[in-house]
């Protein structure tokens, strides 16, 4: 490439960004390459999951502003810039059957609507490299789902100079990936070496209940080895103090023994408009080796539809 390299990862909440893929974006940035981070959501409706602030009211009132600081200390932390695209968190809906979303949220607004502040950050940022979620949302949140949905329209609609002509001039980045944060394989392979070496995991019930749903994992393309980045993710992490109890289940296994067991993050290729092969081990593959002078991408991306590689 004759320009800097520009990743850009699209998430639901503050504190996403920290928990899916942040060892791999703290390498990335440490090879120089431009990570930008786009919340969709300010979190305004999330609850307090850590048990040492749940009940004082500043926090409880302020929880919009609170979730604001922490991700910009996470932000710091991980060397990355970050963006808010602007929706309302939506909220997890609880019951039987599920409560109504409330009005406005970020899963009720039209998707046309929604991803037009992301196509205007795409062309603002001209990202080679998105990554978010799968269909599944990774989870059944319906941000997180609706972060999915507007990040697949966003990455075909940005390149296009017919859609969205008032939200900057065309940019087309060449591969979207869905990040996998804790996938089945990674779980069971710590469940496996804590069990096997006389240790407590903490992960039994999640296995059972997944196999009792009959749950399997994504297919991985692709896995950036990145476990010198691990401790980064770590302080990230505890950076959203209202969201991540540090007793909890994300630090149960220590990092050495996390370096010893897993050394990568894994991706799974969803759409690509440049050559490759499988499996990767980089989320740039194909790209660096592409040497595109600056501005092709833009002609690239008057004629995109016909060229785009989806996985089956």
């Amino acid at each position: 490439m004759t320009e800097q390299l520009r990743l850009m990862a699209v998430h639901a909440h503050p504190d996403d960004e920290s928990s899916k893929g942040a060892a791999g974006m703290a390498k990335y940035v440490a090879q120089g390459v431009d990570v930008l981070v786009a919340t969709c959501t300010g979190g305004e409706r999330g609850s307090v999951l850590n048990p040492r602030f749940r009940g004082e009211p500043e926090i409880e009132a302020g929880i919009h502003e609170v979730r604001r600081r922490e991700m910009d200390a996470a932000r710091e932390i991980l060397g990355v810039k970050q963006a808010w695209p602007g929706s309302v968190d939506s909220g997890l809906p609880e019951g039987d059957p599920p409560a109504a979303l409330p009005e406005g949220c970020f899963a009720l607004v039209p998707v046309e609507k929604a991803a037009e502040p992301l196509v205007r950050l795409i062309r603002e940022f001209r990202p080679h490299v998105i990554t978010t979620y799968d269909e599944t949302g990774g989870y059944p949140h319906p941000d997180h789902v609706m972060t999915h949905t507007i990040t697949m329209t966003a990455f075909d609609a940005a390149g296009d100079p017919d859609a969205y002509p008032e939200s900057g001039a065309p940019w087309q980045p060449l591969k979207v990936y869905y990040n996998h944060g804790m996938s089945m394989a990674r779980i069971r392979a710590f469940h496996t070496y804590l069990v096997e070496h006389g240790d407590e995991s903490p992960y039994g019930e999640w296995i059972a209940a997944w196999e009792k749903e009959g749950r399997g994992d994504r297919e991985f393309t692709t896995r950036v080895e990145c476990a010198d980045w691990f401790e980064v993710r770590e302080r990230a992490l505890i950076a959203h103090a209202t969201q991540i109890d540090p007793d909890g289940p994300w630090f149960r296994v220590p990092l050495d023994v996390q370096r010893e067991v897993w050394l990568t993050q894994e991706y799974e290729l969803a759409r690509w408009l440049v050559d490759t092969s499988f499996p990767e081990d980089d989320l740039f593959a194909g790209v660096r080796a592409a040497a595109i002078p600056a501005g092709i991408t833009a002609v690239i991306a008057t004629d995109t539809t016909a060229d785009i590689a989806v996985r089956p």
